[in-house]
């Protein structure tokens, strides 16, 4: 057993791999503590959990909390570390302790992100060249290559930085919302990494809204880049963003949802300080010409 890492997992409307998911992190080598937080789900994802997994923590919530969902996890928890994990995805038997180890090693160091694998193939997901690849310039000690965001269910992070800098916003809701966090936790002078050591699994689950997911993803985005990003940064990613997204009703509303949010964004503006916005400069061209980060649906 190894007591120092624990996983929170959030799931809506997927009873059936949710119960996969959690048969494969009980009968991981670590016996992590594990905490499900339900978001609303009308499918008897709740009962099934309670009937199946008793060892499991359940937070049934009446309502879908999205992201939010994690730190309603992370505050049952007193580990010094968590570890995030969707639904359809699962952590490699292993993995969790060499985090572990690796952030007892590196105080300093608040996220380490994982290889993840797309099953059943067992290949490697488009996003794990450009995470081993990244051109973010961090501190020496790093062990492995610095990163500007990370991926929330490929990552543990350090519960107290977690706790530090509020946890993942609540008007992001979901998707796209780590990278508000990624330039939080740098502006206080926290690294995060990509370990290609930890190894998450990862079976896209069919039971989703596509359309929702690029509509919020396309808000989110601008709202971080306009919360954190000085006037030319934003003023670039913004039109960048603009000339590349599809044409489409779904785009639309996601720009439409992004201009409602201006009062409070303007009001709560934050720019990062030069070391913190280095990192998200240094990522534009990787931005730019990605493949694994469009905004498709």
């Amino acid at each position: 057993m190894d007591d120092r890492v624990a996983v929170v997992v959030i799931t809506h409307q997927r009873r059936g791999e949710l119960v996969q998911a959690l048969d494969r992190l009980l009968a991981l080598p670590e016996k992590p503590r594990v905490v499900v937080v339900d978001n609303g789900s009308t499918d008897g994802t709740a009962d099934a959990v309670r009937t199946r997994f008793p060892q499991v923590e359940l937070v049934a919530s009446p309502e879908n909390l999205g992201a939010v969902g994690r730190n309603v996890g992370v505050a049952l928890l007193d580990t010094p570390y968590v570890a995030f994990c969707d639904d359809d995805t699962w952590w490699e038997p292993g993995s969790l302790t060499a985090a572990a180890d690796v952030l007892d090693a590196h105080p300093r160091l608040a996220v380490v992100t994982a290889r993840i694998l797309v099953e059943p193939a067992g290949t490697e997901d488009p996003i794990v060249a450009e995470l081993r690849d990244s051109p973010v310039r961090g501190a020496g000690w790093l062990p492995g290559p610095a990163l500007g965001s990370f991926l929330a269910g490929a990552s543990v992070l350090r519960r107290d930085a977690f706790l530090e800098v509020g946890g993942f916003s609540e008007r992001l809701w979901l998707g796209g919302e780590e990278e508000l966090m990624a330039g939080d936790l740098a502006a206080t002078g926290w690294e995060l990494c990509y370990l290609p050591e930890l190894t998450v699994h990862h079976q896209a689950s069919r039971a989703r809204d596509p359309h929702r997911r690029r509509r919020d993803g396309i808000r989110n985005t601008l709202w971080t880049t306009w919360l954190r990003r000085p006037l030319r940064p934003a003023l670039r990613r913004t039109l960048h963003l603009l000339r590349t997204v599809p044409r489409d009703l779904v785009t639309a509303r996601g720009l439409l949802a992004a201009i409602g949010g201006i009062p409070w964004v303007l009001r709560e503006r934050r720019v990062l300080p030069p070391h913190a916005e280095a990192r998200f400069a240094a990522l534009e061209h990787a931005q730019r010409t990605s493949t694994a980060r469009r905004y498709v649906s």
